[in-house]
Parts: structure tokens; C-alpha cells; sequence
């Protein structure tokens, strides 16, 4: 079940690779975010040493949670293979950015889906957007003209 998107990922940049990883967090996050109180809204992924660490990802306290000096935007580790973590070196070491782009709920467990992948160019974007309107403008004009019969 989908809690969380990052809308802004997969428009500023081109994803390659995907992972899923688990997270370490505290009780009262997880109710949080079972409340879709998250965002990941300049979220990215570091590899300090061999772990993976989720910075500036924000989870906003539990309402009926006791908390204080609670940093909504704290850094929280993530849990990966071996494997994944040296694929993620890998991608970090060709340029490619590492961000989350889902927080998702699989099992009664919190998961993050991880992206690698280019930063698009402007005129890309553009490029984009203008074929997603030309799709539009095409499908409006389809329906029309087979509606009228």
C-alpha cells in the first residue's frame, strides 16, 4: 500500500534502477506515517562507510505521542543486502543520484523504494511536458469526433 510519493524524483530525474529497503524508525513514526503524515520532499540517500542512511526525509511527530526534542528531519538508517548496498556504491560512483521515491507499506512493514538515476536536462523536461499535452489535446479531439456519432 502506497503512503508516501515523491512526485518530484521521477521529474528531476531520469531513474535507472530501483531498490526496496527497510528502515529503522520508532514507534510513534510509524503511526505517523500509517497516517501518511510523511514527505520526501528533498529527500536523498548517502552511503556513509557500507550503510545507507535516509537524510532529510520528514516524518511529522505522533499527535498523541509524548515527544520532546523530537527532529522530524532527522537521519534514519536503511536496511539493505550487501549486494544492494555495494549496487548502490556503484551508482554513486558513475554520478547518479540515489533518492527515495515511495514509502510504502508491504507486510505490516515500512519500506522504501530507492531510486539511481541521471538528473534530466531543462530542455528535457520541456520536452516531456509538451508530449503530455499533445497526448491530451490528441485523446480530447478523439473523443469528440467518435461521441458525435
Amino acid at each position: 500500500m502506497l503512503l508516501v510519493k515523491n512526485r518530484r524524483a521521477r521529474y528531476d530525474y531520469q531513474i535507472q534502477k530501483t531498490w526496496t529497503a527497510g528502515v529503522v524508525l520508532t514507534g510513534h513514526e510509524v503511526k505517523s506515517l500509517r497516517l501518511k503524515q510523511a514527505s520526501l520532499e528533498g529527500a536523498y540517500v548517502k552511503i556513509i562507510g557500507l550503510e545507507a542512511w535516509l537524510i532529510n526525509a520528514r516524518i511529522n511527530p505522533y499527535r498523541y505521542a509524548n515527544l520532546e526534542n523530537y527532529d522530524p528531519k532527522k537521519t534514519r538508517k536503511l536496511l539493505l543486502t550487501k549486494k544492494e548496498i555495494y549496487q548502490l556504491i556503484e551508482a554513486d560512483q558513475k554520478t547518479q543520484t540515489i533518492v527515495p521515491l515511495e514509502i510504502l507499506l508491504i507486510n505490516n512493514r515500512i519500506k522504501i523504494k530507492i531510486g539511481a538515476g541521471r538528473g534530466k536536462r531543462q530542455f528535457e523536461k520541456r520536452r516531456k511536458i509538451k508530449e503530455r499535452d499533445l497526448k491530451r489535446q490528441m485523446y480530447k479531439k478523439f473523443k469528440q469526433k467518435h461521441l458525435k456519432l
